[in-house]
């Protein structure tokens, strides 16, 4: 999609996908069933998990169990949001297999997928409101892993990385 089409509020073009995990801690309950609804348009599940209230629960435990379906291949990727989306990505990119990001606007959100293959897609609900958040989520779901050699060599050199970890762990 052209940046100008973007910018006048065309959709991107999104790839229907199986199942999609949603999450969120308390902070970012309130735009949780917002994020549910856009998901809901491209895929054929939506799970979602963590608050369902703004009573508080804590991130580490509700990324855990969404990044933990992506793990298991139950979901394709996930939304996770919380004040800042911070937590919620440090959280996630402690488990193996898990590219999160956080991203705030819709070059983030592609290019995150795009460059690094990102399976996780961290927001703040304290930072953007429904409107932005709605084109954030668009841009991620529609952008694709690059097949340009230099991405896919780089994303390789992060699995190594990983696993060098796990084995000085171990």
């Amino acid at each position: 999609m052209s940046a100008e089409a973007e910018q006048h509020g065309a959709e991107p073009a999104i790839p229907r996908r199986g199942a999609i995990v949603v999450a969120s801690d308390h902070a970012g309950f309130p735009l949780k069933a917002h994020v549910a609804a856009i998901l809901a348009r491209h895929c054929d599940e939506v799970i979602s998990l963590g608050a369902q209230s703004e009573t508080p629960v804590d991130f580490p435990d509700v990324t855990r169990q969404a990044v933990e379906l992506l793990r298991q291949g139950r979901a394709a990727r996930a939304v996770l949001v919380c004040g800042t989306g911070a937590g919620a990505c440090i959280a996630a990119n402690k488990v193996n297999g898990i590219r999160a990001a956080v991203a705030h606007d819709t070059y983030v959100a592609r290019q995150c997928v795009e460059h690094d293959n990102v399976n996780v897609l961290c927001m703040g609900a304290w930072i953007i409101g429904p409107q932005i958040m709605a084109a954030v989520v668009r841009a991620f779901l529609a952008a694709e892993f690059s097949t340009e050699p230099h991405f896919r060599r780089r994303v390789a050199k992060l699995a190594e990385l990983e696993a060098e970890m796990r084995r000085e762990q171990s």
